[in-house]
């Protein structure tokens, strides 16, 4: 391998834009210079940030839910997850959201890493926990939530992954660094 000459990627912003600003997400539009010395332009979202969790019971089963997604118009299977509130320890956004959505509390938490989904066109980043010690309770879920709770075992979520049942990228993502985590620490 050829030793890498330095090259500087990075791009500097000249002016921005906000395109348009709602409950959620931000739309900008910067004037960047390029490493060259063009300029050029750049569109983006702004988000909050979220945190998934992969709820795992004593039995090894996999706690997931279906939920209509109205971007696309169908329904998906996917983990619990939710965006980050303003000032929100990560942590407890997964231990709030895995309350809300599912009814269950964990009393074991581990970060497993995190994942930025959207990085041609977004800054959002998600940050993955596997839960267990789960306790069952009841949801409370915001009055625009409907979803469906279910479990299935772990291979189960895999084989859904590979038939295309599960085509959710943080759900993949997070099943995926739960499934080497759980091998390394069985």
């Amino acid at each position: 391998m050829q030793d890498a000459v330095p090259v500087d990627l990075e791009e500097h912003c000249i002016s921005t834009q906000t395109i348009a600003s709602g409950g959620l997400l931000t739309v900008k539009r910067d004037m960047v210079r390029l490493p060259n010395g063009n300029t050029s332009q750049r569109e983006y979202v702004i988000h909050p940030g979220a945190v998934v969790v992969v709820p795992v019971l004593p039995n090894g089963n996999v706690v997931l839910e279906k939920q209509f997604r109205y971007p696309l118009h169908q329904i998906f299977i996917e983990l619990p997850a939710g965006k980050i509130d303003a000032n929100e320890d990560i942590l407890l956004t997964g231990q709030r959201e895995l309350l809300e959505e599912t009814g269950y509390c964990a009393s074991d938490w581990v970060k497993l890493g995190s994942q930025h989904p959207c990085i041609g066109y977004s800054n959002e980043v998600i940050h993955i926990y596997l839960a267990r010690g789960l306790t069952a309770g009841k949801h409370q879920r915001d009055d625009d939530e409907s979803l469906i709770v279910f479990e299935v075992s772990f291979e189960e979520c895999l084989s859904m992954i590979q038939n295309g049942e599960i085509t959710d990228g943080k759900t993949i993502v997070a099943l995926f660094f739960a499934e080497k985590y759980l091998q390394k620490h069985a």
